[in-house]
């Protein structure tokens, strides 16, 4: 498995539209074959940073996801309200594996 955690940088006064933006990824993550862990929002803090973290079964599995973008319309039209906007200042990938917890030993 391979994890996405992109680091966002966003105007906390137009948190409705950052919000718009990533339940539209969220749809398409989960559509295409990635498991969306959600969006983290500003809560206290920090008001200008937000967090999102999915993944995909392998890094053949995520490219075969990103060919979509600037093509399929669904793709085009999330990246669209980000872009219209100006919710995201910037953002960052990163591409992480999971350790998690082992199984209980019997």
């Amino acid at each position: 498995m391979i994890t996405c955690v992109v680091d966002y940088t966003i105007d906390p006064s137009k948190i409705a539209a950052f919000e718009e933006f990533a339940r539209h990824w969220i749809y398409l993550v989960n559509r295409h074959g990635g498991t969306h862990h959600g969006y983290f929002l500003p809560a206290e803090g920090a008001s200008d940073k937000a967090l999102a973290l999915f993944s995909f079964p392998d890094l053949a599995s995520y490219e075969q996801y990103r060919k979509l973008f600037g093509r399929d319309p669904e793709f085009i039209a999330a990246d669209a309200i980000r872009d219209n906007s100006g919710c995201v200042v910037r953002y960052e990938r990163t591409f992480m594996r999971p350790l998690l917890a082992p199984a209980p030993q019997n």
